[in-house]
């Protein structure tokens, strides 16, 4: 059972205990004073918007007939859509703005649920419909709605996150309020019609998926033909988890971020340029090879994935992505263990910029947590 569902409202009266809420969860204490913009938000701070949105998800009819596990993910992506907007508010030419506070609310949201304990698989849906909680409000204006549309579907369900939408419409005072709710059916409509609307969009192979969200325009029902020549394996995870200990076990070449620093005597923080550089001399060398091996570092965000996807697939390799992660006293137990210990700070700052890889990133991505293979 996790921490949000003892709080989900439930029959006969489904009732929102907001004041226990707020005791119970200092992250919901720190929405407190965190001014919005009163155009759209005229209900007053981000706290009293938060309140407001779990009271209208309570009243929703499609809410209460969930499924109880589907109802507790929309309760929880509820309660922390906006976790990250204290962080992220800034007045800008006198207007109020949290710009980014999605993406980074999803970041925040997977180190509150990690700390405690929360199910990897449910706490990733979580994440997911706080990243793209937003989305239901514009997708069907975007040029790019079919891809984003099917990006979402690979790593939450898109009716769900209709459903959190509508709340999150529901629970504020703004003008435009019919608009948001119009927005969101579209949403709901475009997502059925794309068959991606309440389970992940179906690709004709997993090359033919890659391939697809890394070219504008392709035909996502075209099975692409593959010519790739060796598998390059991109390790992901935090220090500690179990990356090195997984690979050990491959018999994988591995380039290693570690044993590099440990050649040039230098440290996992300050100028990594060598390193890198180094590191990807070696890759290169396996990739004309077109030799199987493993590129083992933290990997934490997709910004830093996808320049080692593009070095790897520029040789025609194909692309493993393995996500490594083990429980909070666990992966501090093992990094303490480690010949050279991450410092505890170091890890902090990593967490900051921690994403779990989508299915989008490669032909495989395979997810390792506490030394279990995740089937999707």
């Amino acid at each position: 059972m996790s921490a949000f569902s003892l709080f989900c409202p439930k029959a006969p009266d489904w009732r929102l205990d907001w004041p226990a809420l707020d005791e119970y969860f200092s992250w919901i204490r720190d929405l407190r004073d965190s001014p919005q913009d009163p155009i759209f938000h005229a209900e007053g701070d981000v706290w009293i918007h938060v309140g407001m949105v779990c009271e209208a998800l309570a009243e929703l009819k499609d809410w209460r007939t969930l499924p109880e596990k589907d109802r507790e993910l929309v309760f929880g992506a509820a309660l922390l859509h906006d976790v990250a907007k204290p962080a992220c508010t800034r007045t800008e030419d006198g207007r109020i703005t949290s710009r980014g506070h999605s993406p980074r609310g999803a970041i925040q949201a997977r180190r509150i649920m990690w700390s405690l304990g929360f199910d990897f698989a449910e706490r990733e849906q979580i994440c997911s419909l706080v990243r793209y909680h937003q989305s239901p409000f514009h997708l069907i204006n975007r040029p790019d709605s079919q891809r984003m549309a099917f990006l979402i579907s690979l790593t939450t369900r898109c009716d769900l996150l209709a459903l959190l939408a509508r709340a999150d419409a529901l629970g504020r005072k703004c003008a435009d309020q019919d608009k948001l709710l119009t927005q969101i059916e579209l949403f709901r409509e475009y997502c059925a019609e794309q068959e991606c609307l309440n389970a992940p969009r179906k690709f004709p192979s997993n090359h033919s998926r890659f391939l697809y969200f890394r070219t504008p325009g392709r035909d996502p029902n075209y099975l692409a033909h593959d010519e790739t020549t060796c598998t390059a394996t991109l390790m992901s995870g935090l220090p500690g988890s179990g990356k090195s200990t997984w690979l050990d076990r491959q018999g994988l070449p591995q380039v290693s971020l570690d044993a590099i620093r440990i050649e040039l005597g230098t440290g996992p923080v300050g100028n990594q340029g060598p390193v890198l550089q180094a590191a990807r001399e070696q890759a290169r060398a396996y990739l004309r090879e077109g030799r199987d091996f493993a590129w083992n570092a933290t990997n934490l965000n997709q910004e830093l994935r996808t320049p080692l996807v593009d070095l790897f697939t520029s040789y025609g390799a194909a692309v493993r992505i393995v996500y490594v992660e083990a429980e909070h006293d666990t992966l501090f137990r093992q990094n303490e263990a480690r010949t050279a210990e991450v410092p505890r700070q170091a890890i902090d700052r990593m967490m900051e910029r921690w994403e779990v890889p989508s299915p989008a990133e490669a032909q495989e991505v395979d997810l390792w947590i506490n030394r279990e293979l995740l089937i999707r």
